[in-house]
């Protein structure tokens, strides 16, 4: 059976000031959360009643592939479960391997934008203004395309060895990767 990797990112109800600080992120509540898996070659689409299929999809995987989802992703889902994903699943968090090499961290669009060409639709903050809304589907929208950019990402480092990404100073570096 082929290897199940398993991309992953999600969104957030709630900001961190909203919860009290960064310290809470388990508070934040899930709004929209979206897998890709090889596997089955398809996106899926949680809300947060569907929290349960989304932690066993995860369990389940054989690596899941996010960008700050160990840091940020996986302390938000820790609200929904006694689980610790951070050490129960194989992951590959491409903001801290990158962070590694560099000595600092980057922002996924810096990364997506020099590598594909094409950067993120909207931050963290629309997501949670477009929840306060009731706008879902763009939530979905906007989380689904990050699913996206984050594999797109991880193929183009493992096929070329490296990424792109736009410095502080608006300059395009290159960074090898082995991924």
């Amino acid at each position: 059976m082929a290897k199940d990797i398993v991309y992953f990112d999600l969104e957030t109800q709630r900001t961190a000031n909203d919860v009290g600080g960064w310290g809470n992120k388990h508070k934040m509540g899930i709004s929209i959360a979206v897998t890709y898996s090889t596997q089955s070659g398809e996106y899926r689409i949680f809300t947060e009643g569907e929290t349960s299929d989304l932690i066993h999809q995860l369990v389940r995987a054989d690596v899941v592939i996010g960008f700050n989802h160990i840091g940020f992703d996986y302390e938000v889902l820790m609200g929904y479960s006694i689980f610790d994903f951070r050490d129960q699943i194989r992951s590959l968090d491409l903001l801290v391997e990158l962070e590694k090499k560099l000595g600092h961290r980057l922002k996924l669009d810096a990364v997506a934008s020099a590598t594909l060409g094409c950067g993120k639709t909207g931050d963290g903050l629309d997501a949670i203004r477009w929840w306060q809304q009731g706008k879902i589907v763009e939530i979905a929208k906007y989380c689904a395309y990050d699913v996206k950019v984050t594999k797109c990402v991880h193929e183009y480092g493992v096929e070329h060895g490296h990424v792109k990404y736009v410095d502080r100073n608006g300059r395009e570096q290159k960074v090898d990767v082995q991924w």
